[in-house]
């Protein structure tokens, strides 16, 4: 059934005395629109939009689009892997604001960390041919593509936020809708551009059906004639950011940790922290103890910022909501893609800027390849800064660092803690899932040491 006509079986189901099968036939004979019009849209009644899902693909976007794509909490998906294909010609997507200057000198230093990407490939692949001879229960085409993962683990680092991935999506009209709103107010033409696209496929029959002779109705046609843009989540960050500029004083200048954990022991200054994290490039635990000393005053001119903008129809901003854990990591893009489909916590970012230098693999060092990667890396984050934000975050390289806050309990902590580490995972998120471990043991020993994390140098490199 077209996922508005399933909300309503099942909206029906629970609100009359009649069989499941009695409500479909009721929903053949009536305009499931109305009935939406009302109870959704009018009335409020959003769970009934979590009754009917759809399925969406997109297509040939950008890694960062498809990563934005991947915000939602009430998500299921997957997207194009980095370890098992080749992109070195895969091209990469330009940003539509872009110049014809600005466009060609992105191109330039987009093809210069291709190359780079092919060769850096190739050379750490020699390398553990070398190192890792072929067991001999192992068949040939298992080694070699064991290898060629291993390889590409390396090589991504050079890969970039607009180079090219497909996405199959799976959810409910209700977090589409959500989508679509967040996606129309992003600072992203590609995002508000993909925004307009979702709606569209909604309001029209579906692309790719399962039988063809079958009649064809549209996805969801209520909802794209009322998923406005997230004008509310857009303002606040405008205002938040003004805010930020004008009234906290000067940073302390600390060097990053690459994780740092804090329990908060203060919710409104937890919450004033975590609104301002996106706005600035501080450290979560520098941004919490000052809203920790300010008045119950002070805190509240935050709160009233983020706020000033919402409407009946804007939920609470996700810097109220959160977890009794903070992890703020200073770490490559590549981890935080990987890290970012954890869905059972809140996590914000702070805006890209390639400030905190990038990742340098010991296998583009071991392998030779050094000569190779560096420039290309320095080059594009040059390129990068010379270009106007937001479609310079196009060129930030995968091995480049920046600022992220994730915020979860302690079995989120666990789960990843234990996931991320294991043997067949990419070095990179390996090293911060036992960091992880790590920073909870030094801050909850009694919990820390119910984790259970592989030591990134226990290794299996043929094993993925």
């Amino acid at each position: 059934m077209p996922p508005e006509k399933s909300a309503y079986a099942l909206a029906r189901y629970s609100r009359s005395p009649d069989s499941i099968r009695d409500s479909l036939e009721w929903v053949r004979r009536h305009d499931s629109r109305k009935f939406l019009e009302s109870f959704y849209f009018q009335y409020g009644h959003a769970s009934i939009a979590d009754l009917g899902h759809a399925v969406l693909c997109f297509e040939g976007i950008s890694e960062l689009a498809a990563t934005e794509i991947e915000e939602e909490p009430l998500w299921d998906g997957q997207a194009k892997s980095s370890r098992y294909q080749d992109f070195s010609r895969s091209g990469f997507v330009t940003p539509p604001e872009l110049d014809a200057e600005g466009a060609a000198a992105y191109r330039a230093a987009g093809e210069a960390l291709l190359e780079a990407y092919g060769k850096v490939k190739q050379l750490a692949f020699e390398r553990l041919s070398e190192r890792l001879p072929r067991p001999g229960d192992m068949k040939p085409d298992a080694y070699q593509r064991n290898l060629a993962a291993r390889a590409f683990d390396v090589a991504r680092y050079l890969l970039f936020w607009g180079v090219p991935t497909n996405v199959g999506q799976v959810a409910s009209i209700r977090t589409m809708e959500k989508q679509i709103r967040r996606l129309k107010a992003s600072e992203y033409a590609e995002l508000r551009e993909l925004g307009e696209e979702i709606a569209q496929a909604c309001a029209a029959d579906p692309d790719c059906v399962w039988d063809p002779a079958a009649a064809a109705e549209p996805l969801a046609p209520t909802l794209a004639s009322h998923a406005d843009p997230d004008e509310h989540a857009a303002r606040s960050r405008r205002d938040l950011k003004l805010w930020a500029a004008q009234n906290l004083p000067a940073a302390t200048g600390a060097p990053a940790e690459r994780v740092d954990l804090l329990r908060p022991d203060c919710v409104p200054a937890d919450i004033a922290a975590t609104l301002l994290y996106p706005v600035t490039d501080r450290p979560f635990r520098e941004l919490y103890e000052i809203a920790r000393a300010w008045s119950e005053r002070q805190r509240a001119e935050v709160f009233d910022v983020a706020l000033a903008s919402r409407t009946r129809r804007d939920e609470i901003l996700a810097g109220f909501r959160g977890g009794l854990y903070c992890y703020d990591m200073a770490i490559d893009v590549g981890a935080y893609r990987d890290l970012h489909r954890h869905r059972r916590c809140q996590k914000f970012r702070q805006e890209y800027s390639g400030a905190l230098g990038y990742d340098t693999p010991a296998l583009v060092v071991e392998a030779g390849a050094g000569s190779i990667y560096e420039p290309a890396m320095r080059r594009a984050l040059d390129v990068m800064r010379s270009l106007p934000a937001p479609a310079a975050h196009y060129l930030l390289p995968f091995g480049a660092r920046s600022r992220f806050l994730f915020k979860m309990d302690f079995a989120e902590a666990e789960y990843i803690s234990k996931l991320r580490s294991g043997v067949k995972g990419h070095f990179s998120y390996r090293e911060i899932a036992w960091e992880m471990k790590r920073k909870m043991e030094e801050t909850e020993p009694e919990l820390g040491r119910l984790m259970e994390a592989t030591p990134p140098w226990i290794e299996d490199p043929l094993r993925r």
